[in-house]
């Protein structure tokens, strides 16, 4: 009998001849116009997806954050994603650690990464579960507002044709399906 784990296959909706996909795996490896980093204020990438980034994606993203310096709670910024198969990185930062209005600043960090997206041209955009781990997001709204607010933008012109979430484990993809479903 095969494991819940192995058997997991991705989940789509369709909205506005968009999709919305979600799937199971290791963000920094998609090949996509853009995966979207969840950043802290000094763009520094710190540890988990940011080693990735640092071991994966090279010198050039570093020296293009550092270059841009720093942004603010709810932000988003672009660069390239190095040596990475994806074209670019959208970092957004959003809040952290169970600070006042979390479910509003992670709604204008999504809203800000899907603009950033938009008005460059993309048109494949993957998403971890925004703040859900480290950063101690609850994974309930966490799925909520981001399928809340990726919704919302396709429903209107975008250039963006497919947007993926891509979770680490089980857990994360229940999660998710659950609110796909009850939507």
């Amino acid at each position: 009998m095969a494991s819940l784990a192995t058997s997991i296959k991705p989940f789509i909706r369709k909205v506005n001849e968009k999709n919305i996909r979600l799937e199971k795996g290791d963000l920094t490896a998609l090949a996509v116009d853009a995966f979207v980093f969840y950043a802290r204020e000094d763009l520094d990438f710190g540890s988990g997806f940011g080693t990735a980034i640092k071991v994966r994606g090279g010198a050039p993203v570093k020296k293009e954050t550092e270059v841009i310096g720093t942004i603010g709670m709810g932000e988003a910024v672009i660069t390239s994603a190095g040596g990475m198969q994806a074209g670019h990185i959208i970092h957004a930062c959003g809040p952290k650690f169970h600070e006042p209005e979390v479910e509003a600043k992670l709604r204008k960090c999504m809203q800000s990464a899907l603009q950033v997206a938009d008005k460059a041209g993309l048109k494949t955009v993957a998403f971890p579960p925004m703040g859900a781990g480290f950063y101690g997001v609850p994974l309930d709204l966490c799925a909520k507002v981001m399928l809340d607010e990726i919704q919302r933008f396709l429903v209107g012109q975008t250039s963006i044709a497919e947007v993926i979430i891509c979770v680490l484990d089980t857990r994360e993809f229940v999660a998710f399906e659950t609110k796909f479903k009850a939507n």
